[in-house]
């Protein structure tokens, strides 16, 4: 099977920093169409403007996600430029610390609507664009192509939580499910659904917890059995990896990419 992704059209939503941005970057070297989705239009002028401007294979869509008409825009864009979507990845993440005992505080409805909801409605609609593609893509025999791939986001805190991320660990988890069923509903339809769950990558709210509190990253290094903190470069291959062919029978996993950190008991400072 071929790791290949040239000629494919992506979407990546989170696309003007950190680890979107990666992954976006990556899947246009290689070959890809890509979309760039993010709410900040600012930062996604600077990182990809001119080159949205010359209509080849970027473009750049900016507009919150959390409305599912900025999600029908999109995905309209996407097709307008591309005629058609092959690859969703749902790298828009959002991190916070929060209060666990404190009503209003502990930050669990608005990290499920940024992470969970945000990527769920993005995912059902994209989906819906897939599947549509791929009937008008069946050949006289009936045979239909695969319809596409959508790959998630997610963390280790899913699994190993600390209290003072209660609402990151508890949206984390609902997309870790969100996949599993999404991948169950669409495998019939010829759509697979994974996730990669980050752990001590250089994501751009860790990178932005360092600043604050660059004590941090000893802790996280001491607590990842690979030493380090891995640049968000280092998780773009197994992106490409979930979104190509080479990995045709696989879906409803979650993969955790983290040094090996998710094996040890939680340490005390986040690195998600």
């Amino acid at each position: 099977m071929s790791f290949s992704i040239t000629g494919k059209t992506a979407i990546v939503t989170g696309a003007a920093n950190g680890i979107g941005l990666a992954v976006a970057r990556h899947f246009l070297d290689r070959g890809a169409n890509v979309m760039f989705a993010d709410m900040d239009e600012a930062r996604l002028e600077a990182e990809v403007g001119e080159e949205a401007r010359a209509e080849g294979a970027v473009r750049m869509f900016a507009g919150d996600l959390r409305e599912k008409l900025t999600i029908a825009n999109l995905l309209s864009a996407t097709i307008d430029a591309f005629d058609r979507v092959d690859i969703l990845v749902n790298a828009s993440r959002m991190v916070k610390r929060s209060e666990a005992l404190k009503l209003g505080e502990d930050a669990v409805e608005e990290m499920l609507q940024q992470n969970l909801m945000t990527s769920l409605r993005v995912s059902q609609m994209v989906a819906k664009k897939m599947i549509a593609q791929a009937e008008r893509e069946t050949d006289e025999v009936g045979e239909r192509p695969p319809a596409g791939v959508i790959l998630n986001l997610s963390s280790i805190a899913a699994e190993r939580t600390q209290a003072c991320l209660m609402g990151y660990s508890i949206a984390c988890a609902a997309v870790d499910q969100m996949t599993r069923s999404l991948a169950v509903a669409l495998a019939p339809q010829g759509i697979r659904v994974n996730a990669i769950a980050l752990g001590s990558v250089l994501s751009a709210s860790l990178q932005s917890a360092l600043k604050e509190t660059p004590d941090w990253r000893e802790v996280i290094e001491a607590g990842t059995p690979l030493g380090r903190i891995a640049p968000a470069a280092e998780v773009v291959e197994t992106a490409q990896f979930l979104a190509s062919d080479a990995s045709s029978f696989i879906t409803g996993q979650v993969l955790a990419v983290d040094g090996g950190r998710g094996l040890l008991d939680a340490v005390a400072a986040p690195g998600h």
